[in-house]
């Protein structure tokens, strides 16, 4: 690379990539898990350069929702700071609305890991998916504001996968897997700012071995997304710069 950061870039990547193929090993280990995709996606089949299209498309429609994420975390953090009430008023609250909702609809709960396998194995119907996609955000939105234990990546995949779903139900000759994929993509670097570490950790848990299209969907996200940054070190650090 030549740049004259070059060597700053080296350092910093380097061990952070030796640590994580290190940590997927003992979490490999751990957990017997094989050499396959963690989720059930369709094989793909590039098309032409008109995929690369596709996903920029299918990853502005994911930035779309990647701000309405953001929108709807902002407001509910508001509405849970309005009062200083005890954390545990706050988290019977929460967990109250969170119950309600996985009642309602089982499959928002936890944090969907093997939930979006659920998703693209199901035949569900555009109407269904629509309200998981809305209270699946109000669910990790809840979550993460009320107290309660919970992160927003994988939970984000899922929001993801059902848009792609949604996508392929409107437009049925788009292919399901890089509508999906794409969304996934998109509405992580969008929120996350992290558009390689999503690319790469896609490709690897749903077997899609075209990073290319990940890669657009992924950049879009991230170049659509917010000028200030959702996660608060991101926001540190660019108030330090």
């Amino acid at each position: 690379m030549h740049h004259k950061h070059a060597v700053e870039y080296y350092k910093a990547i380097i061990p952070a990539l030796v640590a994580s193929c290190f940590s997927y090993l003992m979490f490999a280990l751990i957990i017997h898990l094989g050499i396959r995709a963690t989720w059930d996606l369709k094989a793909y089949h590039y098309t032409g350069v008109y995929d690369f299209l596709y996903a920029s498309l299918f990853g502005i429609v994911g930035t779309f929702f990647g701000w309405i994420f953001i929108f709807v975390v902002k407001f509910f953090k508001k509405v849970f700071e309005y009062r200083k009430f005890p954390i545990y008023i706050k988290t019977l609250v929460g967990g109250i609305i969170l119950g309600m909702i996985a009642y309602n609809f089982p499959i928002t709960r936890y944090f969907g890991h093997n939930e979006i396998n659920q998703l693209i194995g199901g035949n569900f119907g555009l109407n269904f998916l629509i309200l998981i996609l809305v209270f699946k955000i109000l669910a990790i939105a809840i979550t993460v504001t009320s107290g309660w234990r919970g992160g927003f990546i994988i939970p984000l995949f899922f929001v993801g996968t059902t848009l792609g779903l949604i996508i392929h139900h409107l437009f049925p000759a788009v292919d399901t897997t890089l509508a999906i994929v794409s969304c996934m993509a998109a509405i992580n670097a969008c929120v996350t700012r992290t558009p390689m570490s999503t690319t790469i950790i896609l490709g690897t848990l749903t077997g899609f071995t075209y990073f290319v299209p990940i890669l657009f969907a992924s950049l879009t996200g991230y170049f659509l997304a917010p000028k200030i940054p959702f996660i608060g070190s991101q926001s540190e650090k660019l108030a330090e710069e």
